[in-house]
């Protein structure tokens, strides 16, 4: 388990603000793959459902989760900007970086919104900063998971590349 540790990237993944099981599934599967130092969501309890399990293909074994209730998601940020991350969020808005534009830092924590919703304004005033995904089509929008599979994996490129 020591060596499982220290192979992790040091990035944690925060969706508390996601309630579909199939997402935060595919999102713990996605920071198992990458080597994520964490996994942020607000009900631990959702690791024992059966559709979970189905999607995550056991990646909650491997991936540190943590449970963060949306009540203490500020807390949980401000925690970790204390140890020295950089808090972003993957959001549109008008001071969006493009995320192939962005230089990740070493200590990323990344914030996913609620689907449809995004991420609230009292939680995109505590961040560094926001980044998005450029987009080509009409629609403007991923799937939350999507999005933080995208995300992290140009985190891992960019940390492969140092």
């Amino acid at each position: 388990m020591e060596r499982i540790i220290a192979s992790q990237q040091h990035f944690i993944l925060v969706a508390s603000l996601i309630d579909r099981i199939p997402n935060l599934a595919g999102l713990a599967r996605t920071c198992e793959v990458f080597k994520a130092a964490g996994l942020a969501i607000a009900d631990a309890n959702i690791l024992h459902d059966k559709q979970f399990q189905l999607i995550s293909v056991t990646a909650e074994k491997w991936v540190p989760i943590v449970e963060v209730p949306v009540s203490s998601v500020k807390v949980f940020l401000e925690k970790k900007k204390r140890e020295g991350y950089s808090i972003l969020g993957l959001e549109q808005t008008a001071n969006s970086i493009p995320l192939d534009k962005y230089i990740f830092p070493k200590k990323t924590v990344l914030v996913l919104g609620r689907e449809k919703e995004g991420i609230p304004v009292d939680i995109i005033h505590i961040l560094d900063a926001c980044v998005e995904i450029p987009q080509l089509g009409v629609v403007r929008s991923l799937n939350v998971h999507v999005s933080g599979a995208i995300a992290l994996w140009e985190y891992t490129r960019q940390q492969r590349c140092q």
